[in-house]
């Protein structure tokens, strides 16, 4: 009796400690509210039109070629629409055409940059709308880069072009970083780094494209967008996996010796069959789920006010929710380009794998490495490999932005989140210990799936708001 006693009070002080989390979680969360229009309907079709013009340049980045016709197109257009901005901005090109505009604020000694890229994937497919025409149709403008990037694009210059003519110094210098081929991977974001580097010049905050406000990332949200800020990318590491005709392993001499293929097989399964991997809910996933979950219904609520118990639990379901949420509790490995036949005396195979923690992926390289060696099977890591830090989110910057998106967008929640893609300010974390990626555009599942697709469109109150979003970012920076 006394038992079944303590056991009953030790369930109701649990359920209590689990409530008064939930209910401390949704007081301390902002409360959404109404949203306030910035612009008018004849100031909406002003910027727009101003944008159409952007669009209409085929900014177009192929791989190992460049024609300049035209991005210089676009020069020129940009110095037609920011007269103020190119008057008052020192301007630097590195490579072929990435730009670099710094803006000198009260303190020179300190530095923020925002960033959107100006070139663009190429138009395929069927489209309702010139890929290239920068048409407004059914509340939208339509063609490519509305969404990638050149909608930010044009309003970080808009917000610096009005903030400008009003007379406007900013407190500390403002920069803004565009480069010409970052569909492509290319060398201009990383040229101005050296820039930066061997100049010394730090940024406090850098704000590029990855996040936006998009359709909510959990089910049950009370709302209908949320501004997701990337505050980490994962890495992008390439190892060579080769099997030799050499002797096997001793642990698998059988009556046949296995083929290099055999074993590169055998190694293959065993590493995705097998969760070899180190997962965890590292502190971004913890982030997102305390920012977001005040927002959702019960019990969501509640798991995630309490990951100090339900942690776990969440740790071995979200890998079988779908694979990308799956991929942001820990690293993930993909084998391409497998080479190899029944007359060949090697196999080789490729291994993508793209890790969230440094730390955990050097234990997960160990343990990579051991099940290779089993299988007499040698790793070799490529030279363009790569990994960047997370952003610091104890920075006041990273409060600073998710608070704009607040006072910008009352009306959505914000979060920070893991980007599974890449961004050219990915390379900036060396000089920046707080890079952020959030475009202030909303789009709907469509428009996001647009990106690299056919239709590429955005809505006209967006563009607007984008503008909006970019003066208050600046306008209110301490």
């Amino acid at each position: 009796m006394i038992i079944s006693m303590v056991f009953l009070v030790l369930i109701l002080l649990l359920v209590a400690v689990l409530t008064v989390n939930t209910l401390n979680a949704s007081k301390n969360a902002r409360k959404l509210s109404e949203f306030k229009p910035f612009y008018n309907e004849k100031e909406t079709e002003y910027y727009v039109n101003r944008l159409g013009k952007m669009i209409q340049c085929k900014t177009v980045s192929v791989k190992d070629s460049y024609d300049d016709t035209e991005f210089a197109k676009l020069r020129n257009v940009m110095t037609e629409l920011f007269p103020t901005v190119h008057k008052v901005a020192e301007k630097m090109t590195f490579s072929d055409d990435c730009w670099i505009y710094k803006i000198k604020g009260h303190d020179e000694n300190r530095n923020i940059m925002l960033m959107s890229h100006h070139d663009v994937v190429d138009v395929t497919g069927e489209w309702m709308h010139d890929g290239f025409g920068g048409e407004i149709a059914d509340g939208k403008i339509w063609g490519r880069g509305t969404v990638d990037t050149k909608t930010p694009l044009f309003a970080e210059f808009s917000a610096l072009e009005e903030l400008l003519s009003e007379g406007f110094v900013p407190p500390c210098n403002v920069w803004i970083g565009s480069s010409h081929n970052e569909e492509i991977g290319g060398d201009g974001i990383p040229t101005a780094l050296k820039y930066f580097q061997e100049n010394n010049i730090n940024f406090e905050v850098i704000l590029d494209e990855g996040g936006a406000l998009i359709e909510p990332p959990l089910g049950g949200m009370k709302c209908d967008k949320c501004g997701m800020v990337a505050v980490h990318e994962k890495g992008r590491i390439s190892l060579i996996c080769t099997a030799n005709a050499n002797s096997n392993p001793a642990s698998l001499t059988t009556a046949d010796k296995m083929t290099p293929i055999e074993r590169m097989s055998a190694f293959i399964n065993e590493i995705t069959t097998n969760d070899v991997f180190i997962r965890r809910i590292n502190p971004q996933v913890e982030a997102m789920f305390k920012h977001l979950g005040p927002y959702c219904g019960f019990p969501m609520n509640m798991l995630f006010a309490n990951l100090w118990i339900f942690g776990g639990i969440i740790k071995k379901v979200m890998p079988k929710i779908n694979a990308q949420a799956g991929g942001l509790i820990g690293t993930t490995c993909t084998f391409n380009n497998i080479d190899g036949s029944s007359a060949s005396k090697k196999c080789t195979a490729k291994a993508f794998v793209r890790p969230v923690d440094e730390k955990d992926f050097h234990e997960d390289l160990k343990k990579f490495e051991q099940i290779a060696e089993k299988y007499d099977i040698i790793v070799e890591m490529t030279e363009d490999s790569e990994y960047h830090g997370p952003a610091d989110m104890s920075k006041p910057q990273f409060e600073y932005t998710m608070n704009c998106i607040g006072e910008v967008f009352p009306q959505y929640p914000a979060s920070p989140f893991i980007l599974p893609a890449g961004t050219d300010a990915r390379t900036l974390t060396d000089v920046c210990p707080c890079v952020l990626r959030f475009a202030p555009i909303k789009l709907s599942a469509q428009q996001l799936g647009s990106v690299h697709s056919e239709n590429e469109n955005i809505d006209v109150d967006s563009v607007a708001n984008c503008v909006a979003f970019y003066k208050h970012y600046i306008k209110n920076y301490k």
